[in-house]
């Protein structure tokens, strides 16, 4: 079975790590906005790859690459700069955005949330108050009524695992908290955000919607083929101390309706039935294995290759991923994201040569194949990312795009990866 001839092959961004221009037209600071010393080496979010100025020319670009698709989010903080006010420029640069990638064959995926919570959100008490989920719907509103006559397909939450966890219980994202004590309550408050998310855009869409949200979805590749090896492999991703604190976690409310046991006492039925509010996609955001985070020892054995992150590159997880969350939750899968950071260079002949990364997508891409001529409905696949970009705490060092951004000059480059990944998109896969 080949791929769909609608099959949804494009690349993705966030707006904090591309937008820039974090303090004009009317936008207020998000939380990353204000990171400070969080961010390596002094750097901030504050320019990023000017993307708010030079959209047009990424379209062009995107366009050149064949791209059907372009996953971006809204900046929550540009739309709403302040409680009860709408940013008429801010609102006018993702309308002109949408048209131009409408005009170019392109289909837009909105992401609503992906990070950049306004810093008077934050104020607010962010995703420790309740009062976090009014004035979320208030924002998709906002949003939905403006762009829902150009879009169909809206993603409430980007990781909720990784905005939960690394920034309220780690502390290592933004807004850098240690709320050990309380994060059931942050998750639960995430949790009906998106289940009446979901409720009001299916209500006020102009368009149809496809909804869904991008989960941190990485999973275990099971040690064999055997169905003792798979049930052990789709417990390990679902509901052992690794799994529960993210597939299943987040996963089984919204999708089966049902709290894991770390939620039980914490989701009544009524919430329940609020949060899993039927979808018609899973996003799956894939970039490791889980099963170095269960056994390092017996997996660092089979030696595989790091990017420059430390991040395993191992493309069995990716079939994995797709084929785990479509028996555990039958909805149909969108590849969220999928990427490697590296430290790519311009080389002399002007060109960026970047072989890890074209072999990165000939290791992970057979896999998404290998799912769809098994039969599960994989709807597309985003690249992460469509360009580099400012890469949260680690800033500017790695690279992740298939465009090169030089920062100093906002000069965007082409890598050898784009014109390959160029080639898988006409071939409609069939070159892999």
């Amino acid at each position: 079975m080949p791929f769909p001839k609608d099959f949804l092959w494009g690349a993705a961004s966030a707006a904090a790590q591309v937008e820039g221009a974090w303090n004009i037209d009317g936008k207020a600071p998000s939380i990353w906005d204000v990171a400070g010393d969080h961010i390596k080496n002094g750097e901030t979010c504050h320019d990023a790859c000017d993307h708010y100025h030079h959209w047009k020319e990424d379209v062009a670009l995107m366009k050149e690459m064949g791209l059907k698709s372009y996953r971006f989010s809204i900046s929550w903080p540009r739309v709403i700069p302040e409680k009860g006010k709408v940013n008429e420029k801010g609102l006018a640069f993702y309308r002109n955005l949408i048209q131009e990638l409408k005009a170019n064959g392109i289909e837009p995926l909105v992401t609503l949330y992906h990070w950049d919570m306004p810093v008077w959100v934050d104020q607010e008490g962010g995703w420790k108050s309740p009062k976090i989920i009014e004035l979320y719907l208030e924002y998709v509103k906002v949003v939905v009524d403006a762009f829902s006559d150009d879009v169909q397909y809206w993603m409430t939450f980007n990781e909720p695992q990784v905005f939960i966890m690394m920034s309220y219980v780690m502390g290592s994202f933004a807004p850098f908290r240690h709320d050990v004590l309380t994060f059931k309550n942050h998750l639960r408050h995430m949790l009906l955000a998106h289940g009446k998310a979901v409720r009001l855009i299916r209500q006020i869409a102009k368009t149809p919607p496809k909804i869904g949200l991008a989960m941190a979805a990485t999973t275990y590749i099971p040690d064999g083929d055997t169905p003792e090896a798979l049930a052990d492999a789709m417990q390990k991703s679902f509901e052992s101390r690794v799994g529960e604190g993210s597939n299943g976690l987040y996963g089984d409310p919204i999708c089966l309706g049902r709290a894991s046991k770390m939620l039980r006492r914490k989701l009544s039925a009524e919430d329940l039935k609020i949060i899993s509010e039927p979808i018609d996609f899973i996003g799956v955001n894939v970039y490791q294995p889980s099963n170095p985070m269960i056994n390092k020892e017996a997996y660092e054995k089979e030696n595989h290759p790091k990017n420059c992150m430390d991040w395993y590159v191992d493309g069995r997880c990716l079939y994995w991923t797709i084929r785990q969350y479509w028996e555990r939750y039958h909805i149909p899968v969108m590849v969220t994201e999928n990427g490697m950071a590296a430290h790519d260079t311009v080389s002399p002949d002007g060109k960026v040569h970047d072989p890890e990364r074209i072999d990165f997508l000939h290791q992970f891409l057979p896999g998404m194949k290998r799912a769809v001529e098994e039969g599960i409905p994989v709807l597309g696949y985003q690249h992460w990312s469509v360009m580099d970009n400012f890469e949260w705490c680690e800033g500017y060092g790695p690279r992740f795009g298939l465009i090169y951004v030089d920062y100093q000059t906002q000069k965007r480059i082409l890598k050898d990866s784009a014109y390959e990944y160029a080639q898988i998109i006409q071939t409609n896969g069939e070159s892999l």
